[in-house]
């Protein structure tokens, strides 16, 4: 496991080591004081203090302070990641598409700074399936975006199924395509043919795509923008032992 620890560095050295493990995919933790700023279904503000940051490879970001195991703040997988520096401080900036949520990070001073690259061959393996994902929707609709109603599940088209077929708050047509782990640029293809599908047997009505998976690859997060797709970070929950839910595949057009 290759390690870069940096014990009380410039913030310039600091920035350096940031981006050099954003380049190789690896997991970045940052010990300083910081103060942070978030906005997103709510707006907070942490006045300065120590704190830990762990930036995580898949997008999830955790900060911690000196008690309790739950974060302080947090973004989850699928969350895109940036640093710079302005005047006296380094800046972690974290975006979370969908709903959009924004993680802003100042650091005034850096006490230590890790990259590090986990083999994850070992890791532990989510055993929740797809249909544990399409009930989570089914039972609590706005999670994927409020006001979301689904109309049908496993929705035929000339594509294939449509996992959860929907619409949106103001009326708009929405697939939904269900992946239980983090996925690729296939994943984007499939979802865009469901939505070119629903485009060709509504003509001149809206139709918008949406991929839930815990995360996706970079490729991934560019091509859902390339075509106009989007993506919500979801992962089923194991265990489910709520009612199975099921619509007729005949929805409304």
């Amino acid at each position: 496991m290759p390690v870069s620890t940096l014990t009380d560095p410039t913030l310039k050295d600091a920035h350096n080591l940031i981006n050099t493990g954003f380049e190789h995919g690896e997991m970045i933790t940052l010990v300083g004081k910081c103060e942070i700023d978030y906005d997103g279904r709510a707006s907070s503000h942490l006045p300065p203090g120590e704190r830990l940051v762990i930036l995580k490879p898949d997008g999830t970001l955790l900060v911690h302070g000196n008690e309790q195991r739950k974060p302080v703040n947090w973004q989850p997988p699928g969350s895109t990641h940036s640093a710079h520096l302005s005047g006296d401080c380094l800046i972690i900036e974290s975006v979370r598409t969908s709903p959009h949520e924004e993680l802003d990070i100042m650091f005034q001073m850096v006490a230590q700074a890790s990259r590090f690259g986990l083999d994850g061959v070992s890791e532990f393996n989510l055993e929740g399936s797809e249909e544990d994902l399409r009930q989570r929707i089914l039972a609590d609709p706005d999670i994927l975006e409020t006001g979301f109603s689904a109309m049908a599940t496993e929705r035929e088209t000339s594509a294939g199924p449509i996992d959860i077929y929907g619409q949106d708050a103001d009326g708009t047509a929405i697939a939904v395509e269900l992946k239980r782990r983090r996925v690729g640029p296939d994943a984007v293809g499939q979802l865009n043919r469901y939505v070119e599908a629903l485009e060709r047997n509504r003509p001149g009505k809206s139709v918008r795509g949406i991929l839930v998976a815990p995360s996706v690859t970079e490729r991934a997060k560019q091509l859902l923008a390339s075509e106009n797709l989007e993506f919500v970070s979801l992962t089923p929950e194991q265990g489910d032992t709520s009612q199975p839910t099921d619509f007729s595949k005949d929805a409304e057009k």
